[in-house]
């Protein structure tokens, strides 16, 4: 088989063969994948790395659902290369961003990767590729909590803590758009970023607890969880009666739904679903100005390792991207 055909059936991507730290992150060079009917193929220029990512890598997050060698990676913004069979939403060049198949495994860090088309949606036409890879993953997250779950209404006290990462920075400004008082948790640093954004009050969580500042809440969105200072839990103390607690990280334990039950207050947990459709909907309030994309730091596929190591410490301001083609 010539050099030629190899690389035409092949692509480099970051795998794993086994859960451990940023280590058993290594460049291979793997088979393309091939698009099925209704799918589309995808030359991914990036790929936006998530909490998930590292914590699928060292066996938590979505690790039961995978198989090994395991290609990490949810976000992706990239061009149609070629559709499959029953395909009319997509041509070939089309430029796109999808957080495809979640939680199954998605392939994002790579050149290639296949999804079915109403997965993906059209690149907003203000962003690069770096910038639109950003968006899937945290942006659906943010949406589908923030319009999806509690319906946030105009007026509605809203507290979203750690507002300043990928999911909170999205999540303050749909719920401003939507016409809500936004309260965000953030080191004070982040403060007048926030304030820009659309918050209403900012809360610096490493001097002031929320609970001791705020009351009469009535959604929050809490990004933390209770493995970082029972903050699911105090959650529960600022919100009226019978407002509702939307628990993201690690969903709602035995204990958080008595609590919330004794409390008077509503708890629900959440996971991300693919949905183009909203997608399409956040990337017109992009082309619009009304939403804003942060990525703080962008590195090379081969630097995957390092990227992990960034998004594992917290204190992002936005995204963290890999660059995979140009």
């Amino acid at each position: 088989m010539s050099e030629d055909i190899v690389s035409e059936n092949t692509m480099r991507a970051v795998t794993i063969s086994e859960f451990g730290g940023a280590e058993v992150l290594t460049v291979e060079e793997v088979a393309r994948p091939v698009p099925l009917p209704t799918e589309v193929l995808v030359r991914v220029h990036a790929a936006g790395v998530n909490p998930v990512d590292w914590k699928t890598r060292e066996g938590q997050g979505m690790a039961g659902l995978q198989t090994f060698p395991l290609i990490l990676g949810w976000d992706v913004s990239g061009v149609v290369e070629e559709v499959g069979f029953g395909v009319t939403t997509l041509r070939v060049g089309d430029e796109v961003h999808g957080m495809p198949w979640f939680p199954r495994a998605a392939g994002g860090y790579a050149e290639y990767v296949t999804a079915p088309a109403r997965q993906w949606a059209r690149k907003p036409a203000t962003l690069d590729h770096v910038h639109a890879a950003a968006v899937p993953l945290a942006a659906l997250t943010a949406w589908q909590t923030v319009v999806d779950t509690a319906h946030v209404q105009a007026g509605q006290r809203v507290l979203i803590t750690a507002a300043a990462g990928g999911v909170g920075h999205f999540a303050v400004q749909f719920a401003r758009h939507l016409g809500a008082h936004v309260i965000a948790t953030a080191g004070a640093a982040r403060h007048p970023w926030l304030k820009e954004l659309g918050a209403d009050e900012t809360i610096d969580y490493t001097t002031t607890r929320f609970e001791d500042v705020t009351k009469d809440i009535d959604v929050v969105i809490d990004l933390v969880g209770d493995a970082h200072d029972n903050t699911s839990t105090r959650s529960l103390k600022v919100l009226r009666p019978g407002g509702l607690l939307v628990a993201v990280p690690a969903g709602v334990s035995p204990e958080l739904a008595t609590a919330a039950e004794a409390a008077g207050v509503r708890v629900t947990p959440y996971l991300v679903e693919p949905d183009g459709a909203a997608l399409t909907t956040i990337a017109d309030l992009i082309d619009e100005g009304e939403v804003a994309v942060e990525v703080e730091e962008t590195l090379p596929l081969e630097q995957a390792g390092a990227a992990h190591a960034r998004v594992e410490a917290g204190r992002t301001r936005g995204k963290v991207v890999l660059t995979v083609t140009d």
